[in-house]
């Protein structure tokens, strides 16, 4: 019988987020417990001993933003054992989801790569078992922000012993905003993720499937500027910075120059863009801005290892203590063992949780 994934690509963002998470990750699948009666949360009865940015946790392994929708998910995902959960992207005000479909299967063999990314991709309709690659095109949609304050309160209240809750936030690009403007509102977005109880924070410069947006990450100036503001804002709590993965090797040194001594920990990567096409050589994700979807999934795991290593080797070289988090392509515990050997700290899986609700209690039996 084959696994259901905790997001439903069937329903809509917003069926999703009222009625989700669906699979094992649902309230009430019948299934509290691991293999012999081991709860996935662990054994409570043995301190947690994986340092995460101060705080200790059962295993370095959890779920990066974007699949765990609000307090619900989370609760899903404490009870599967993945113990750092990172609620989805928030904004400081209301921002609406792409249309439907949001998440589609993507035809690959092997990885996908920078020259395919180039040439695009087709969406493979067929596929009915767990993609090698998908789409990941939502749009970074947001809540009213005493809508998603409540619902990060009651996500933190569903951490067991040993596990936690990270808070990712972003800004918002507006029509006719001066950069002052924009990094505020950086700033006004970690005031408000303050307010939650969170007590560690995220801040998203990586999403490259938001039209005119762009990657925030790839302006080192900005970068730099949005990062000290925030942390006026954030004093001492622990701040991670979600980057996307930069074939220039150059500008990745100077962004990790510029803020490795400004952030705890970097998170990279987030997805891969790509041209998305139907087998007709058109567009099908609708909607304007759309031709262009940020791709997750197996496949893209050599981009994300990469940049481990790549990071790994900064932070050596300029002497800086930040935790460096691996995520992409994480669909096996084989591939959590790769990443930790590749040098991360901690390693997350967003389209490999979705599908697989085990995989956490698949690491943690080798974590032993």
């Amino acid at each position: 019988m084959p696994l259901i994934p905790f997001y439903d690509p069937e329903k809509t963002y917003e069926e999703n987020f009222e009625q989700g998470p669906f699979g094992a990750f649902a309230q009430g699948s019948g299934d509290p417990k691991g293999a012999g009666g081991t709860d996935y949360r662990g054994n409570t009865s043995v301190e947690p001993k994986y340092d995460f940015l101060g705080f200790k946790v059962n295993s370095p392994f959890g779920i990066p933003a974007g699949p765990l929708l609000n307090a619900n998910f989370c609760e899903g995902a404490f009870e599967k054992g993945f113990d750092i959960c990172v609620y989805k992207t928030v904004r400081s005000a209301v921002f609406p989801c792409h249309p439907w479909p949001n998440v589609l299967p993507i035809k690959i063999e092997g990885d996908l790569t920078l020259l395919k990314m180039k040439q695009g991709v087709v969406v493979d309709k067929n596929n009915k078992g767990i993609p090698e690659l998908i789409t990941n095109s939502f749009g970074v949609p947001s809540r009213a922000p005493e809508i998603w304050q409540a619902d990060v309160k009651k996500a933190v209240s569903h951490a067991g012993l040993g596990q936690i809750v990270v808070l990712s936030f972003m800004g918002t690009v507006k029509k006719n905003q001066t950069e002052e403007e924009f990094i505020a509102d950086y700033a006004l977005a970690a005031r408000q993720a303050m307010q939650t109880g969170a007590k560690i924070l995220e801040v998203n410069l990586s999403c490259p499937n938001i039209g005119n947006e762009g990657l925030v990450c790839f302006n080192l100036d900005i970068t730099k500027r949005v990062y000290e503001e925030i942390k006026k804002e954030i004093g001492n709590t622990p701040l991670i910075a979600k980057i996307a993965y930069f074939s220039n090797e150059v500008d990745l040194k100077i962004l990790v120059e510029e803020i490795g001594n400004l952030v705890q920990a970097i998170s990279s990567i987030n997805t891969m863009p790509a041209v998305v096409l139907d087998e007709n050589g058109k567009q099908t994700l609708p909607g304007e801005g759309r031709l262009i979807s940020g791709l997750c999934g197996h496949a893209i795991k050599w981009a994300g290892l990469e940049m481990v290593r790549k990071l790994k080797k900064l932070r050596e070289k300029f002497d800086y203590s930040f935790q460096i988090i691996g995520v992409g392509g994480v669909t096996t515990a084989d591939d959590f063992f790769e990443y930790r050997e590749a040098g991360a700290d901690i390693v997350m899986s967003a389209t490999g949780a979705m599908w697989n609700p085990y995989l956490a209690r698949d690491v943690k039996n080798r974590l032993r």
